[in-house]
């Protein structure tokens, strides 16, 4: 491909001969053009008339000039990226297309897979990934997404392509949801800043086991199964379901903790526990039995030990005393 022509521009050949002319010979009588005009007369005084139109030259027919390249390529390229970005939205959602061909076909058609159903499975994660990238792509306002696992597993990996902020546009709102053993992870805690500072909203739950993606309050993905997110999705955007997802999401995130009051600005490291992890870990500093400390909580045994293994990974800490000793150096008790 020549990367010296307009063509990618919008112009055609004649036409962007014509405003070569121009940029050579400006002020000069429009009919001196014509000794690039191709044989075609006709396709010449068109090419002329538009070029006028696009506002690439100015002046009358006895004095012409070509707009500044300066000024003309930039605006052309924007014109031609709006035009290829709306016809990509188009592609992205074909729905509109397909149901205007249905409509042509026979009255007792079979339908298309999934199409008018409450829920679609995805079972090969080739699908998962391609359903994913493709509301990615053609989210319009807001991205919803709870992410309960400690560290992101190749599985995993297939739904948090959501948050690819590179393949969203301006103007779309992403908050996420993660579970507070997550930050333990070196690799998560890093992906979580580099979204935080992206401006993705993030936030950190004590207790968090649902695996949410909702797009624009339009469409969601839930997994099969929640325990092993390798077997596929349920993809909805019947708006019962849709509004459900999105009633729990808001219920989560309004008792979750914003990540950045957790996390160091300038290191990235985390700064200080979520109040349920503090709360453990200052009842366990000071309980001898773990039972005595799950009631001061207020929560199961189950639970109380389960904080308080998230809280001797997220210090880094072999056993409950060296805990409490760098909880102490940290200030968090």
């Amino acid at each position: 491909m020549n990367t010296h022509s307009m063509s990618v521009l919008g112009l055609t050949s004649t036409e962007e001969d014509i405003y070569r002319h121009f940029l050579r010979n400006p002020g000069t009588p429009e009919h001196e053009a014509h000794g690039v005009f191709p044989p075609d007369r006709e396709s010449g005084v068109r090419a002329i008339a538009r070029l006028r139109e696009l506002w690439l030259l100015h002046g009358d027919d006895q004095s012409t000039w070509a707009m500044d390249p300066l000024v003309a390529v930039p605006r052309l390229a924007g014109e031609q990226l709006d035009t290829a970005h709306r016809t990509m939205r188009q592609l992205v959602d074909v729905r509109p297309i397909l149901g205007s061909l249905r409509s042509d076909g026979p009255a007792s058609g079979t339908g298309f897979p999934g199409e008018g159903a409450a829920l679609c499975r995805l079972e090969d994660l080739r699908q998962v990934r391609a359903r994913v990238s493709q509301l990615a792509f053609g989210a319009r306002s807001e991205v919803l997404a709870t992410e309960p696992y400690d560290a992101l597993s190749p599985e995993n990996a297939a739904y948090a392509q959501h948050l690819d902020l590179g393949r969203l546009s301006k103007g779309v709102r992403v908050r996420v949801l993660v579970r507070g053993t997550a930050l333990a992870d070196p690799g998560t805690l890093d992906r979580l800043r580099h979204l935080h500072l992206g401006g993705a909203a993030v936030r950190v739950a004590d207790e968090l086991s649902e695996l949410i993606l909702v797009y624009d309050r339009h469409a969601a993905l839930v997994p099969i199964d929640a325990r092993d997110t390798g077997r596929g999705a349920l993809y909805t955007e019947e708006s019962g379901l849709v509004s459900s997802l999105v009633g729990l999401f808001e219920r989560l995130w309004a008792a979750a903790t914003d990540f950045a009051g957790l996390v160091a600005a300038d290191t990235g490291q985390l700064a200080r526990l979520t109040d349920t992890q503090r709360l453990v870990l200052t009842v366990m500093c000071a309980a001898s039995k773990d039972e005595t400390g799950a009631r001061e909580a207020r929560m199961s045994l189950r639970t109380y030990r389960r904080h308080i293994s998230d809280v001797l990974r997220l210090l880094g800490a072999c056993n409950r005393a060296q805990a409490a000793l760098l909880a102490r150096e940290r200030g968090w008790v």
